[in-house]
């Protein structure tokens, strides 16, 4: 299939889609992009999502269970389909999962008090929804703080670093995942104060470089089937394709040892020029973006990737 066609078969698709197919892959002015981004609260997958919304701004009833349908993955895949920033839904939403779970530490704890400290996951995807809806609240530079200072000395971060887990050493790819895409929303989101992020940022780089991006860094053997398999919403999960998607959001500088994971990511484009749906995550949801088979939302990362080398 040429490029074109498969271009048009990405336009034909939701408006979370559409508008970064313009952004990144088209070259569409601001006006036109931002002009599609809108219709995601109106239309498609976000319309539906947004009437979800319960009348205490949240969602099935739960901060961060059930999975996947709380409010804490709700409002994340909102912010995976772009809905715009400062729309007074989701604002309301952030500030629920800020209330619910801002914690003495300056991280988030949903679940005192059977934890006394804050999950470092956690508290970098709820840094990550907050920044990119612009929620304006002195807590979200406290939370970023807190994320900053659980990096390890690897670069990596690890939810079972902290006390009364496993006591673990070495960072967590999934773990870090998180925390490299929130503190670039925050970097972002608060400019005059990006330094420290930056720093995290670039070490946190350098522990998934080490890894080339899903592989052991002792042996070279893949360190877990599942972070070569493409799958979206990624919810709190790490692959490949998603630490492609954020070295490309960041405009990390170009690095050899990425080279491994874009083979991996081409050897799974087929004969038609689209890349296959990955699987879904076990667990409830509203409804499914996409009924299997091509995946638009792979087609549509591996494309941009492509396009920023």
């Amino acid at each position: 299939m040429a490029k074109d066609a498969v271009l048009d078969w990405l336009l034909e698709g939701d408006p979370a889609i559409r508008w970064q197919v313009m952004r990144d892959l088209l070259g569409a002015s601001p006006h036109t992009v931002k002009r599609e981004q809108k219709r995601i609260g109106r239309e498609g997958w976000g319309a539906p999502l947004l009437a979800l919304q319960d009348h205490d701004g949240r969602w099935a009833g739960g901060i961060y269970n059930p999975k996947w349908t709380s409010t804490t993955y709700t409002m994340l895949l909102l912010r995976s389909l772009g809905l715009e920033p400062r729309h007074p839904q989701a604002l309301r939403g952030c500030r629920v999962l800020l209330d619910a779970g801002f914690w003495s530490d300056g991280g988030i704890n949903f679940f005192p008090p059977r934890h006394q400290r804050s999950e470092t996951c956690i508290s970098s995807m709820v840094l990550g929804i907050v920044c990119w809806f612009g929620l304006e609240d002195e807590r979200v530079d406290g939370l970023a703080e807190h994320v900053i200072a659980q990096q390890m000395q690897d670069g990596g971060w690890n939810c079972r670093a902290m006390p009364g887990y496993s006591g673990a050493t070495h960072g967590s790819f999934h773990t870090t995942i998180s925390a490299l895409e929130g503190l670039l929303e925050y970097e972002r989101l608060r400019p005059e104060r990006a330094r420290a992020a930056q720093a995290a940022q670039r070490r946190g780089r350098e522990f998934l470089l080490i890894h080339r991006l899903y592989r052991s860094h002792r042996t070279g053997a893949i360190a877990k089937p599942a972070f070569t398999r493409f799958v979206f919403p990624a919810r709190w999960h790490y692959d490949a394709l998603r630490g492609l998607d954020y070295f490309r959001d960041a405009g990390a500088p170009p690095d050899a040892r990425l080279a491994d994971a874009f083979d991996l990511v081409e050897s799974r484009r087929r004969a038609d020029g689209r890349w296959p749906l990955g699987g879904r995550y076990a667990g409830k949801t509203f409804f499914d973006l996409e009924p299997g088979g091509a995946s638009r939302w792979n087609t549509l990362r591996a494309l941009r990737w492509r396009a920023s080398e």
